[in-house]
């Protein structure tokens, strides 16, 4: 007998080779609590979608001169604000645009000429009351473009002004103008020059004169001066305000878009008929206008008479 062959044995594959171990990632920038920037996006960071917004950044400070940031320190002061500004910053402005200094802009030297024709305007409607023996105020008398020139024709003239810079500027310029080469003598009646609000203006006078003040007070204001000053005159009244037109409203607006760094923007325009009915109301009336406007100077004058 053959022998049998031997089986087979069946052939098994081998295991699969065991899955490679993963590979180790490396170590990033600890990612601070509550989360916040990763790297990635342009610019290198973005922030995650859950974190917060940042706060708002902080507007700029900047010092602000305006009138109504005055007014605002003064806390709403209209009057005290005007007082601070024309003893500080104002002095020096307006000293200098009511002067003969060429240390000034084509606006300044515009507005100095606006108001010297106005102050022409009022002298010649004043011609009869220029003269010894008639008493006159001017109320806001300012450098003393006005005051000057009526005390050197001989009336006896009170000079106000809300800024003590001012009344003792002026006081100083009229003795610059009797003591100069050439000067005309002294008039026997020496004109007074004192700090004062026109609310606070006390006394009769034969003439009352305020130019070009209006413009720093709004009309409830207004009315309350031109009461008082209204109960100072006996003869006359002669008074300049920047009028309310629908042109010198535009021109105002425009002007204020572009604030200066040390101008005060406040002005205020007022319709004549207001300026005209707070004069009625104190038994006043108006029988002379006149206006002055240049480029950027504009002044209706106003006289009155008792009715």
């Amino acid at each position: 007998m053959q022998p049998r062959p031997a089986k087979k044995k069946k052939l098994t594959p081998p295991p699969p080779p065991p899955p490679p171990p993963p590979k180790k990632k490396k170590a990033g920038r600890p990612r601070p609590p509550g989360g916040g920037p990763t790297r990635g996006g342009p610019g290198g960071q973005q922030k995650q979608k859950n974190s917060p917004p940042p706060p708002p950044r902080p507007a700029p400070t900047k010092k602000n001169s305006s009138r109504a940031a005055q007014a605002a320190e003064k806390g709403g002061n209209e009057k005290e604000s005007v007082k601070a500004y024309f003893n500080e910053v104002g002095f020096e402005r307006w000293s200098r645009i009511y002067s003969d200094s060429d240390d000034v802009n084509k606006v300044q030297r515009d507005i100095r000429e606006g108001h010297a024709i106005t102050v022409d305007k009022v002298l010649a409607w004043l011609q009869p009351d220029a003269r010894a023996g008639t008493s006159i105020c001017d109320a806001g008398c300012g450098t003393g473009s006005l005051a000057i020139p009526l005390a050197l024709k001989g009336a006896a003239v009170t000079a106000t002004d809300i800024s003590a810079a001012m009344a003792g500027e002026a006081e100083k310029r009229y003795k610059d103008a009797i003591s100069s080469p050439g000067a005309p003598p002294a008039p026997p009646v020496a004109p007074t020059f004192e700090a004062k609000c026109l609310e606070d203006v006390e006394g009769k006078y034969d003439v009352v004169c305020c130019i070009d003040v209006l413009i720093h007070y709004p009309q409830e204001k207004v009315d309350e001066m031109l009461g008082n000053l209204a109960s100072r005159a006996g003869r006359k009244i002669v008074v300049s305000f920047a009028p309310s037109t629908p042109y010198y409203e535009v021109l105002k607006r425009v002007g204020e878009l572009f604030p200066k760094g040390a101008k005060a923007t406040r002005a205020y325009l007022h319709k004549e008929e207001d300026v005209e009915a707070a004069l009625q109301r104190k038994g006043w009336k108006v029988v002379r206008k006149e206006m002055t406007g240049t480029k950027f100077y504009f002044s209706r004058l106003f006289e009155a008479v008792p009715v």
